[in-house]
């Protein structure tokens, strides 16, 4: 049965005697806290009844899985709010309640449930704190000897400037307990940060605006784990194919890592070992690492699921969130059994879906601040086929054959000229701005000079829109890029051309379009992974 509440005398909630566990769930879909937090719901859900545990789950969006009338014993439509929530466990009277699955809208409500004298059940309050708060995390960190980027905090436009200086430039300027990147910005010197901290600060609220080194060039990594407080389960690495500077949600990423060493793939896992054991984590735990010139970073410690748990379960068959679940209720990892999972020899690639077809005015520029609001799975024997199958199933398939243009600001010419060269090789004719023209001409690779948008005629706008070229590359200036540059993916969104706005997801696009000329091979089931 499902309820709703309101204030009167009568109250139709059936309560049993049975063992009961409460969920709270992620709350309604926005960019940041989407329907991935739910997956974990539901399969929590699941193994409790499987466990003869009644679940309860406590969630306010209709357009989810976790709502659905005969997923959970009982379902209560009820804002996410310490009022409500408490309201029910009066009534229910559960053993405990598991805020670490729903992302963090239910985890902003840990304290206040505990004070309140509501058992949380997994990962406690206190380790929580240790994981969020910035200062008491790098406390951690330096005492297990593990390197995180330089940070501090500030209140104040001047702290952030000196803090800013000490650090040294560029720096990422983010809000304190925000999902999905909310204003956050890489500054490359003190006015950029100056103009963009009251956005910041306004976001942030009570809490200091956060400021990191921004480790720009490195590559990321996403680990998800499972502990029981003693041992700990990697539930799999995945690797960021954009670079440093966007937001893990909006970049492609693929299981396993395709390029990183088999060092820096041990120094992650044992690191991520090291980090669960000493925060006491009992259920799901997420790391985010940097590899930045030879050096490994954390970035991140979430001390519960992440968006990324649901694509690792489905590339591994292993179901993380049921494992945790049953850990919070004190089973450990070697009672259940729990393994490490495999690809099989397959590689995965999750690849973002963006609204911009609902939103045509909405520039594709990627940065720290999440723009996507789906993800899909691509699958294949080699990363460029996995790549190729994602960039089908987000509707945006790459073209084979036709004509490439190439526009990117002078740091990205260099990589740029890699890129025109082997899309030359493929058969591509080039087309690229001025600049850029001449950088790949100087380099051998014929590239015919097209005006900007604005320039003369026939502009790039112009050839685009009647339908002369069938991929772009463009990287852009900065966050406010010029005119000519926003003109020209328009054009391009408008048409369905692919647009890629950086170099790394260029690179992939090429290993993409190499598969696509080889033929993809049929359809591959996910249950064939043996």
């Amino acid at each position: 049965p499902y309820y709703y509440s309101t204030y009167e005398d009568e109250d139709e909630t059936r309560r049993s005697d049975t063992e009961k566990v409460m969920i709270l769930g992620g709350g309604p879909n926005r960019i940041g806290q989407g329907i991935e937090f739910d997956t974990c719901c539901c399969h929590a859900i699941m193994a409790l009844r499987q466990d003869g545990i009644e679940a309860i789950l406590i969630n306010c969006n209709p357009e989810t899985v976790s709502t659905d009338y005969d997923l959970s014993d009982r379902l209560y439509f009820e804002p996410l709010r310490a009022e409500e929530v408490l309201a029910i466990c009066e009534v229910e009277k559960p053993e405990g309640v598991i805020v670490t699955l729903g992302g963090q809208t239910p985890l902003n409500l840990a304290h206040t449930l505990e004070r309140a004298g509501v058992r949380l059940l997994g990962t406690g309050t206190s380790a929580i704190d240790r994981a969020e708060d910035r200062d008491r995390c790098r406390e951690l960190l330096d005492g297990l000897g593990i390197p995180s980027p330089r940070a501090g905090s500030a209140r104040t436009e001047d702290d952030a400037a000196r803090v800013a200086a000490g650090i040294g430039y560029p720096v990422m300027v983010r809000p304190s307990y925000v999902l999905g990147g909310r204003a956050m910005q890489v500054v490359y010197e003190e006015d950029g940060l100056r103009r963009f901290f009251a956005e910041a600060a306004a976001v942030s609220g009570e809490h200091p605006v956060l400021i990191d080194a921004f480790l720009e060039g490195a590559v990321e990594f996403d680990v998800d784990a499972v502990c029981d407080g003693q041992e700990v389960l990697i539930g799999g690495i995945l690797q960021h194919i954009e670079e440093a500077g966007i937001h893990s949600g909006d970049s492609y990423a693929v299981l396993p890592p395709h390029s990183a060493s088999p060092g820096t793939i041990a120094t992650m896992r044992e690191w991520t070992r090291a980090i669960a054991i000493e925060l006491g984590i009992v259920g799901l735990v997420n790391v985010q690492f940097a590899e930045h010139r030879g050096t490994v970073h954390v970035l991140e410690i979430n001390p519960r699921a992440s968006r990324t748990v649901p694509f690792i379960e489905k590339a591994t068959g292993v179901d993380l969130a049921a494992i945790a679940t049953r850990c919070m209720l004190g089973r450990s990892l070697a009672d259940q059994g729990a393994r490490e999972g495999t690809t099989g020899g397959r590689v995965y690639v999750k690849g973002p879906v963006f609204p911009f077809r609902r939103f045509p005015r909405t520039d594709h520029i990627l940065g720290p601040e999440m723009k996507s609001t789906g993800e899909v799975m691509g699958s294949g024997a080699d990363f460029g086929e996995a790549f190729a199958r994602a960039q089908l199933a987000c509707g945006q398939g790459l073209p084979t054959h036709g004509v490439a243009f190439i526009s990117v600001k002078d740091a990205d010419k260099e990589a740029a000229s890699l890129v025109a060269r082997d899309l030359a090789e493929l058969g591509f004719r080039l087309l690229a701005t001025s600049g850029t023209a001449a950088f790949l001409n100087g380099r051998g690779i014929d590239a015919v000079a097209v005006p900007k948008v604005g320039e003369d005629v026939p502009h790039i706008g112009q050839v685009i829109r009647t339908g002369g070229v069938q991929m772009v590359i463009n990287t852009p200036l900065g966050r406010r890029s010029r005119y000519d540059e926003s003109a020209i993916r328009r054009e391009a969104r408008a048409l369905d051309i692919p647009c890629i706005t950086t170099m790394a997801g260029a690179r992939a696009a090429v290993d993409g379009i190499r598969a696509l000329k080889r033929g993809l091979v049929g359809v591959w089931a996910l249950q064939a992974r043996g």
